[in-house]
């Protein structure tokens, strides 16, 4: 099978998703410039340097009460910081009801029964013993073709890892299972590991 996404897919439902997986997910907390914590789910994210570490986050939609764009890159244009959260298994349920679109101004913190806790080196919340942490200070937004399409790329300035997840000096996935996004209404975690060294290694 081959399409033009211009002219549709003709399928039940849009493989585009699908076909990109899985994703991690950045559970990304901000606060808006009246001081309310925001907390919303996105899987088109990833780290994207080392030196200085940098991720990227991407908002694509509207909200009614926002203008052109989602609350979270509404407050990190409003305040140059967010957080990001790593989703584990645990927390799959506190994640999808953050992605719920609430009126601006809505706390998901408290809507998904979670608690806030104020990072260190950014004037926002983060989620209270996830199982780690970037705090971002803001880099660049870059608009991108199409309807309210925005990657929000920010420095990280400060990591928190849960005490729990390091085993002998590495930070070990295995112990939370991190949630990925695949396709659809479809998730997946991580559970089994394997290693390859790289031929230049």
């Amino acid at each position: 099978m081959f399409y033009r996404p211009e002219d549709g897919h003709g399928l039940p439902h849009n493989p585009f998703n699908a076909i990109i997986t899985p994703r991690p997910i950045g559970w990304i907390s901000t606060r808006s410039a009246d001081g309310i914590n925001n907390l919303a789910p996105y899987s088109f994210f990833n780290g994207v340097s080392y030196s200085p570490p940098q991720v990227m986050f991407a908002s694509t939609g509207a909200k009614p009460d926002q203008s052109g764009t989602k609350d979270s890159a509404a407050n990190v244009e409003a305040t140059g910081v967010f957080c990001v959260n790593v989703v584990e298994y645990a927390s799959r349920h506190a994640m999808n009801a953050s992605s719920q679109g609430l009126e601006s101004g809505t706390d998901e913190f408290a809507h998904a029964g979670l608690t806030p806790v104020e990072c260190e080196t950014i004037p926002c919340a983060r989620i209270d013993g996830a199982p780690a942490a970037l705090e971002c200070k803001l880099t660049k937004i870059v608009t991108l073709p199409g309807e309210a399409n925005r990657v929000v790329f920010g420095e990280v300035t400060g990591i928190h890892l849960r005490d729990n997840c390091l085993r002998d000096g590495i930070f070990d996935v295995t112990t939370f299972q991190p949630l990925a996004r695949l396709g659809y209404r479809d998730y997946l975690t991580v559970t089994d590991l394997f290693s390859l060294s790289r031929p230049d290694d």
